[in-house]
């Protein structure tokens, strides 16, 4: 099976220039993605990319990952309805190196491989450009007409806010580089997600009308969850592929609480498991719904992914200790049960205010069970707060040592999935 009839039965393609499959099915080429350093890790929203660049070396090709210090600077109004803040070079450098370090783990970099992933930052060859010399090798190419009939910057002139012409010159950039990597490194195929489509086509225009030459193109499909909520945001915000900023634990359960309708979809998107064993899956899912085979097969694949076996292991511990038993009282969860709790949210407590008495309206607060007092008064008025696994009911109670676990821990919970261990410091 091509590369491209793979990517089709994984709901992987939507966008693809005439040519590209017939590209791929000749000889090894080189494709490249792009990664918009806006922090130190990417997140879940980046998986696709990441995907696709490991399916293209999979394939025998050869990916390419572009991390954009250059085009980070200018930020991409694409999807975008108002601008964003732009990040100075020492941020900047940070994001691009903690990203760089993510790549390495998904793709095979090693030197005595014939179709070794390589990583590049579009700075190296812009901080040599001049802005005279980019208005006239790469601006002359391109009308404003050509560049106002994309989507993303339409959108942007219709709306209330407008665009900025930092933001509008970021299509320049970004086919800029589709061109730069075509002519220096023979690279002739780009891809990303399909809201990236107006960018990767002004690359292959500049190719064309610049170089003469022919260049590649597809795009993938947006995520979307079925219900229509964004994809890859909890209550916290973003799940980071970094376990410092999400834990395998957290990352663990955003996958095996997917619905139904995601999973299905979804298993053929984020795992590398074949067609008939899904296929197969997905039956024997229907059969039996609540056994919730296709999100157990969904979170053990993408985790063992992204944080290796090892993390997998101890968050299906953390998983069975919190979940398996929910009727065991808090108070026979050993010291052993509550310190190996790998990735549930730990927060710290002091004595003094233990002995003094703390409402639970302001440990909630300060635990970050809540983002504020009013909301944690709601969740508690809501049912949607235990401690110790006793539901709280009173929002007058009052927190003293009495309620620590092993003279040391309180175990907060915020409806059936978010677990946090207090523990006494100080």
């Amino acid at each position: 099976m091509s590369i491209i009839s793979e990517l089709r039965w994984r709901g992987m393609i939507q966008d693809i220039i005439p040519g590209t499959e017939a590209q791929l099915d000749k000889e090894m080429t080189m494709g490249y993605i792009g990664f918009d350093p806006t922090a130190t890790s990417l997140h879940i929203g980046s998986l696709v990319p990441i995907l696709l660049l490991v399916h293209l070396q999979k394939a025998g090709h050869r990916p390419v990952a572009l991390v954009g210090g250059a085009t980070g600077m200018i930020g991409d109004p694409s999807g975008k309805s108002e601008e964003r803040n732009l990040l100075n070079e020492e941020t900047l450098a940070a994001n691009v190196a903690g990203i760089q370090q993510q790549l390495e783990k998904y793709l095979d970099f090693s030197p005595s491989n014939p179709n070794a992933a390589i990583m590049v930052n579009n700075y190296d060859w812009f901080k040599g450009i001049s802005f005279l010399e980019f208005l006239r090798d790469a601006g002359k190419h391109i009308t404003v007409n050509y560049m106002m009939a994309k989507d993303s910057v339409k959108k942007r002139f219709e709306g209330e806010v407008g665009i900025s012409y930092t933001e509008f010159a970021y299509q320049l950039m970004q086919g800029f580089d589709f061109y730069h990597l075509y002519t220096t490194q023979n690279i002739k195929l780009q891809m990303g997600g399909s809201d990236q489509w107006g960018n990767i086509t002004t690359g292959t225009e500049f190719i064309r009308r610049k170089a003469g030459k022919e260049a590649f193109a597809f795009t993938c499909p947006l995520i979307r969850k079925a219900d229509g909520t964004k994809f890859g945001k909890t209550e916290k915000g973003n799940v980071w592929l970094d376990p410092a900023k999400t834990s395998p634990y957290q990352f663990y359960q955003f996958w095996l609480n997917t619905s139904d309708e995601d999973a299905a979809s979804w298993i053929k998107i984020f795992t590398f498991l074949e067609e008939p064993f899904i296929n197969d899956l997905t039956g024997r899912h229907r059969q039996n719904p609540a056994e919730r085979l296709l999100q157990k097969t969904l979170a053990r694949e993408i985790t063992c992914f992204v944080h290796g076996t090892e993390e997998y292991e101890k968050a299906i511990a953390t998983t069975e200790k919190l979940f398996a038993n929910q009727s065991k009282p808090a108070s026979e969860m050993s010291i052993e049960d509550l310190e190996a709790l790998e990735g549930v949210v730990k927060a710290v407590v002091s004595p003094a205010a233990l002995e003094q008495g703390i409402d639970i309206v302001t440990l909630l607060a300060d635990a970050g069970v809540a983002p504020s007092k009013g909301e944690a008064r709601k969740l508690i008025q809501g049912g949607g707060i235990s401690l110790n696994r006793e539901k709280v009911a009173n929002l007058q109670l009052v927190v003293t040592i009495a309620h620590l676990l092993h003279s040391r821990y309180i175990l907060l919970q915020k409806g059936k999935k978010n677990y946090y261990l207090a523990e006494v410091q100080g």
